[in-house]
């Protein structure tokens, strides 16, 4: 069994997944401003529920996953972010890759929360992570995910078609700290 870290940054609490966080889950992909960029569709319950689930277990089989986003200051749910291997369909593949990923409830979207996040998220991948190279896919339209991917350290690999639509596809070959200040527990 692995253990899923708790992380904690200035106003954030990164931790494992509850069962009590999934009607705020549910409510926030099925969020037109959320899915804007993520397929543009909001989910169903049913399909936010697959989505949870996969986060859940994606620990256990990968050895990494994504966690809750929690605001410290309010205990609410804002989100959730962290790195998967979905075995994508793209080319060039990304399969083998810790591919990062964040999703904010609309709230906190434009307040500098998902680059606070992933950047623990990454502190974390540092030391415990695989090794290899990260990647990301964002819509070429969504302009703040695409800034935050360059605060990161991320670059442009391509531009490639992924489920009919146009994506970035970006990399970030090192694998070193960035610069959280995070604090993690198990």
């Amino acid at each position: 069994m692995v253990d899923v870290p708790t992380l904690e940054t200035a106003r954030l609490r990164l931790r494992p997944y509850r069962m009590e966080d999934f009607e705020a889950y549910a409510e926030m992909w099925a969020d037109p401003q959320v899915v804007r960029y993520i397929g543009g569709k909001p989910f169903s319950r049913e399909a936010s529920w697959t989505r949870f689930l996969r986060y859940v277990g994606i620990w256990q089989l990968l050895g990494f996953g994504f966690l809750v986003i929690e605001e410290k200051a309010t205990g609410r749910f804002g989100g959730e972010c962290g790195f998967h291997d979905l075995h994508r369909a793209i080319t060039p593949s990304n399969e083998g890759t810790m591919e990062a990923g964040y999703g904010l409830v609309a709230a906190l979207h434009g307040k500098g929360l998902a680059e606070e996040a992933m950047r623990a998220m990454f502190d974390w991948a540092a030391v415990h992570g695989r090794g290899e190279r990260y990647t990301a896919i964002v819509d070429p339209d969504n302009f703040a995910s695409l800034r935050v991917a360059e605060k990161l350290g991320f670059k442009q690999l391509t531009v490639t078609q992924y489920n009919g639509a146009t994506w970035v596809l970006l990399e970030q070959p090192r694998l070193q700290p960035v610069g959280a200040a995070a604090t993690a527990t198990a």
